[in-house]
């Protein structure tokens, strides 16, 4: 996989240098540049600066930034446009944060949240891949436990059930079963869905994740008729009408299971407020969205915009995975950066990465 990263340099300055917003293209796909650099960001650049701000002009107003990339873009469609938007629409967030001089989360909770920040958020992380021995899985869950995690996800459906079954019977000798999820990438048939669901019942496990295809919402409904347990699903959903019909079809049920609909993935910021209130409309706790991604943006909107948690990854998807150096996670909750903006400049790979392409 690659990673799109984009700056956007202001004529704002502090400290004798322009503020600068960073955005990068969401974890686990491929680069959106061609479409970044043929359609969207001329557009901004070609845009009247008038245009692009807030109505008392001393900002970005990312809203309208957001309209100007996709003018002439048709409805629907949605695809790697929802991710090249989404990258460009982070770091447009970043510097209009940068400029007001706010953490982002403070940023978005005193004008889409409720208006305050939690000192420490949930956090799960993400790994259990495949490719390790029952010992060394058990190793990599008792490093999570020591980092301060308490909620800790593994794949599955990568190998038969039985052997899944094994995997996930070697984590729960170190693990609480209501601390373990599981998750599917969408690789199972409806039939195997089933299959699976039912021999999980037993462990009483904190998620089931993406049992089957990311659009089959037949199938999603089908599972949450027989799988009693908490589902969770929606990281690969690219826009608000892909929300929309999944809680419209998916049969999910607003008392146990989760949604986990990935800003960085479709149309950035902007888009995921409008989710939300589509959520809510519906029905939905905020309480119930944890943002896929396991980056600073999942961690800033997840304050911000007061959701129930957000997903971590320490070790993987670096530079841009993880979160601001320093942030201690313990007893599975997590502070937050008090930097301008997302925080990237509190990352020490992340400036080395600059350092070294700059």
């Amino acid at each position: 996989m690659t990673t799109g990263f984009v700056a956007v340099v202001t004529d704002v300055i502090r400290n004798g240098k322009p503020v600068v917003g960073y955005g990068f293209s969401g974890t686990g796909r491929y680069s959106q540049n061609a479409i970044c650099r043929e359609r969207l960001i001329p557009r901004l650049l070609a845009a009247d600066p008038e245009s692009l701000l807030n109505d008392a002009g001393d900002n970005l107003d990312p809203f309208k930034a957001w309209d100007c990339m996709m003018r002439n873009e048709k409805p629907g469609g949605h695809g790697d446009r929802a991710i090249a938007v989404a990258t460009l629409d982070m770091a447009i967030w970043d510097a209009a944060a940068k400029i007001a001089d706010e953490p982002l989360c403070h940023f978005l909770a005193t004008r889409y949240g409720n208006g305050t920040v939690p000192e420490r958020i949930p956090v799960y992380v993400g790994g259990g891949y495949y490719g390790k021995t029952h010992a060394e899985l058990q190793d990599e869950i008792r490093r999570y436990l020591d980092d301060g995690f308490t909620t800790i996800k593994m794949k599955i459906a990568g190998a038969p059930l039985a052997e899944d079954r094994k995997r996930i019977e070697a984590v729960l000798e170190v693990l609480p079963a209501g601390q373990l999820a599981v998750d599917a990438n969408g690789n199972y048939s409806l039939e195997q869905a089933l299959e699976c669901g039912k021999a999980l019942q037993e462990y009483g496990l904190r998620w089931f994740e993406e049992p089957g295809y990311p659009l089959d919402y037949h199938l999603q409904a089908e599972i949450a008729e027989t799988y009693d347990g908490s589902l969770a699903t929606g990281e690969c959903l690219l826009s608000t009408w892909d929300a929309k019909n999944l809680l419209r079809y998916g049969g999910l049920r607003p008392d146990r299971d989760l949604l986990q609909f990935d800003c960085a993935l479709s149309y950035g910021i902007c888009e995921y407020i409008r989710t939300i209130a589509v959520m809510e409309e519906f029905g939905w706790s905020r309480s119930s969205l944890y943002p896929h991604g396991g980056h600073l943006l999942s961690l800033h909107i997840t304050a911000g915009l007061g959701l129930g948690g957000t997903e971590n990854y320490p070790y993987t998807h670096q530079p841009m995975g993880g979160f601001t150096d320093g942030l201690k996670v313990e007893n599975g909750l997590v502070g937050l950066p008090e930097t301008p903006g997302l925080g990237f400049e509190g990352k020490a790979n992340f400036i080395r990465l600059m350092q070294e392409n700059l």
